[in-house]
């Protein structure tokens, strides 16, 4: 039988080492693993972070990219690295309310092995499409969809993936069929998409900008529940005819579970204070990606009511990934 004086010891005893942690942290350099290769939407808002933590800790922020399986290898990673605040990951949607769903091995749990840091921000996702389609809104794609089934093809960076999920949430949605063609990431599905082998994509604006710019894609819409300054005359969605229809790309920062609270809240506060400052909230913004900065909590409530919507696009859509 455990003695009551001995437990309680004990858990004054971590108490008081994770205070003392917090006091002194960090004092040495922070791994921050982004699950996904370079160069992406999720390792640029990493390294803007890093950056500038790195600048107020005077301590290095090392960004670990750790790509494959859909975010899934540098997750678990993460999951398994020590509790102590040295090890935090950049997570997005894909690796934190989609892959539950869409994994039936999934090596980690998103809730469990995790201790929510803060929402960073969410990109603006756009519904781009080839302008040889002669469509001019969602309306008219809609349309031309339930006129023609299956003959309108939408790529994506690969099954399971957001731009694919978002696709076929709004094919639920909308009542429509088209035939999804999955690429081994976006670069591939986007010549494609601009070279017009493929109708339309979902994706986020930081990909599809300097082709909707330049006439070589048509955005019709954002999948995101207001209009983005971005681009401000391209409608939502729901306002295009699809009332509630919203997708969200979002990023945000984990530590391992068991993180000491206090270290997790001063990572909470310094991470909100770099996203919140004026010359990268200004270089998100040219991203195509919004502020957040949440607590905690509030992440973690966040969190849970995404994992419960992607639940049920998942299940409709039949995708699973072994």
């Amino acid at each position: 039988m455990k003695n009551p004086l001995l437990s309680l010891a004990a858990a004054a005893l971590i108490a008081t080492a994770g205070g003392a942690l917090a006091q002194t942290y960090p004092a040495k350099p922070v791994r921050m693993i982004v699950p996904f290769p370079a160069g992406g939407a999720t390792d640029i808002v990493a390294r803007l972070i890093a950056q500038k933590l790195t600048e107020s800790w005077r301590v290095q922020v090392l960004v670990d990219n750790r790509g494959g399986a859909g975010g899934t290898i540098g997750s678990d990673i993460a999951a398994k690295s020590p509790p102590d605040g040295y090890t935090i990951l950049m997570a997005t949607s894909s690796t934190h309310a989609i892959a539950p769903s869409l994994y039936t091995k999934l090596a980690y749990d998103p809730v469990r092995d995790f201790a929510p840091v803060t929402l960073v921000a969410s990109a603006t996702v756009l519904l781009a499409v080839h302008p040889s389609l002669p469509t001019r809104s969602v309306k008219d794609l809609i349309a031309l969809a339930k006129r023609e089934p299956d003959a309108l093809s939408f790529a994506s960076s690969g099954n399971g993936g957001i731009s694919h999920l978002i696709g076929e949430h709004f094919k639920s949605v909308a009542g429509i069929r088209m035939l999804h063609v999955p690429y081994k990431g976006d670069t591939p599905a986007l010549i494609d998409l601009v070279s017009g082998q493929v109708q339309l994509m979902f994706g986020t604006a930081v990909s599809f900008l300097p082709y909707v710019k330049s006439g070589r894609l048509n955005a019709l819409a954002v999948t995101n529940p207001r209009r983005s300054p971005i681009v401000p005359n391209v409608p939502t969605v729901a306002e295009s005819g699809l009332p509630g229809f919203e997708a969200l790309q979002w990023f945000g920062i984990f530590a391992p579970a068991g993180t000491p609270k206090d270290v997790v809240a001063k990572l909470n506060a310094d991470i909100v204070k770099a996203a919140r400052l004026p010359d990268v909230r200004e270089r998100m913004t040219t991203l195509g990606a919004d502020v957040v900065g949440n607590t905690p909590v509030e992440f973690a409530a966040f969190q849970k009511a995404d994992t419960a919507k992607w639940a049920k696009v998942v299940k409709a859509s039949g995708a699973k990934i072994d």
